[in-house]
């Protein structure tokens, strides 16, 4: 009788090594290394050294007519909005995020609003007992909805209670760390037990036309916990990010089969769970003062949704050798990169002062067309001076100190100007003839005045004040005594 074989699996990434290490040499996560049985061995070439011959292949053209996927509408806007029209028959959706941020609570209101529409839809908990589940509900007004509510952790049993003929259209599971499937010798939670796992919940939903929705723990690192394969096997991928101390959700999309990545749903938590947010703008607003230095309203794309948020900047004398620099909201790489152009290319001292930098609101934004918005931040509060209270600013950076244009600048404008801006600090755009200076001024068609720059020195000269200058004074070099 042959031993069984054993093998050792990372927890972190999912790297298998043939003996037990204290460090992982895949991702260099410490402890998280394993033993688990090896699977069976199969048949030398898969099984096709037998003789067995395949079915062969039809090909088709890139050219025909595909009926849009039917879809399941909660009638949740920003739920919807996210999973790009709603949940799309047969399909498998992965959610993600920190523990408390209101991932059960999200799904819940989800699985009762589509419940309520004549959907039938099962709730499967492997982490609450069905008491735990009831309380959340009538805290949050949904234990008059018909939903189907159970509390499992087996696989096997899950699928089966899912094949029947009368089996329910929807099916959250809550969550993925907690199956396990009994054909695999390892314990839950493990990556062999949340990859088998998922893998049969997903061709589950293949085969039976049944929406299935994952919800993933994330480890320490924002990441979902488990393999990196289980983001690869779903269709639709989405994040839940959020402060606990800001009452704002945002749940974005990472990956998406059916709709457009990247774009985001705002929610706002209260007592009675999470509601749309119909204008994330004006919310992210709501608490903003405006004569006050070092505040910059950003005007960014989010998907396909235009988003306003106040991006804060505090420049303060350091009490330490090394500066520190503090990023909430933003890439700090992104702003040492500013920073050190401001010093390089436009002459202002910065070096000897902390810089915090926060985005308003608890949103993290990516894109580079934030750069021109967090410089101004910058030297506004270096300078003291408070920047326009009607104007917004967005616009690209480059090593040279050059402004770059960014995508969607009509969109921008028109969402700045429906919330009551009147300016704009905009780049240059690409057809447009050369000023004199490298800056001027022009009126869009959205009735907003945009302000066109081409370097980041005309945003300084902007916030330079007459009696205390931003820019560091000449050294005089060489016996000619020429300048810089």
């Amino acid at each position: 009788m042959a031993r069984p074989v054993k093998r050792f699996v990372c927890q972190s990434c999912g790297a298998v090594t043939t003996k037990w290490s204290g460090r992982c040499e895949s991702c260099g996560e410490w402890n998280t290394i394993v033993e688990e049985a090896a699977p069976a061995p199969g048949p030398a070439g898969g099984g096709l050294a037998r003789g067995g011959k395949g079915r062969l292949l039809d090909f088709a053209g890139l050219t025909g007519s595909t009926p849009q996927p039917p879809r399941y509408r909660s009638g949740i806007a920003e739920f919807d909005r996210v999973c790009g029209g709603g949940l799309v028959v047969g399909s498998a959706l992965l959610i993600g995020g920190d523990p408390g941020i209101g991932k059960s609570t999200l799904l819940l209101q989800v699985a009762a609003a589509l419940a309520k529409q004549n959907t039938a839809c099962a709730y499967i908990s492997g982490e609450e007992a069905l008491d735990q589940v009831r309380l959340r509900a009538e805290r949050l007004g949904l234990h008059g909805a018909p939903v189907q509510l159970t509390t499992a952790t087996s696989v096997r049993d899950i699928v089966a209670t899912l094949e029947r003929p009368d089996a329910p259209r929807v099916a959250i599971i809550d969550s993925i760390q907690t199956m396990w499937l009994d054909t695999v010798e390892s314990t839950p939670g493990t990556v062999t037990q949340v990859r088998a796992s998922a893998q049969a919940l997903v061709e589950l939903a293949k085969r039976r036309g049944i929406a299935v929705l994952l919800v993933g723990h994330v480890t320490k690192d924002g990441a979902i916990a488990g393999p990196r394969v289980l983001e690869h096997m779903v269709d639709t991928v989405l994040y839940f990010e959020g402060e606990r101390g800001h009452q704002f959700r945002i749940l974005r999309t990472v990956k998406n089969r059916f709709g457009p990545t990247d774009e985001i749903g705002v929610f706002e938590m209260s007592d009675r769970g999470l509601a749309d947010v119909a204008n994330p703008s004006a919310l992210f607003l709501a608490e903003r003062r405006g004569q006050v230095s070092g505040a910059c309203v950003f005007a960014g794309i989010e998907g396909t949704r235009p988003v306003l948020v106040e991006i804060q900047a505090l420049v303060a004398p350091s009490s330490f050798a090394t500066p520190r620099h503090a990023v909430v909201g933003w890439d700090s790489n992104r702003l040492a990169m500013v920073l050190a152009v401001l010093e390089a290319r436009c002459g202002v001292s910065i070096g000897a002062n902390d810089v915090y930098l926060n985005v308003a609101g608890g949103l993290r934004i990516g894109e580079p067309a934030a750069d021109l918005a967090v410089a101004a931040a910058v030297v506004s509060s270096l300078a003291d001076e408070a920047v326009p209270p009607d104007m917004v600013v967005f616009g690209e950076i480059g090593l040279g100190g050059e402004v770059r244009p960014v995508g969607q600048r009509e969109a921008r404008l028109r969402e700045a100007a429906k919330l009551g801006f009147r300016t704009a600090l905009v780049p240059g755009s690409r057809s447009g003839p050369a000023r004199p200076g490298g800056s001027g001024t022009a009126r869009a068609a959205e009735g907003i005045v945009v302000d066109e720059i081409e370097h980041l020195s005309d945003l300084v000269a902007r916030f330079q004040p007459a009696d205390r200058p931003l820019k560091r004074p000449r050294r005089e070099t060489g016996p000619d005594r020429r300048r810089e």
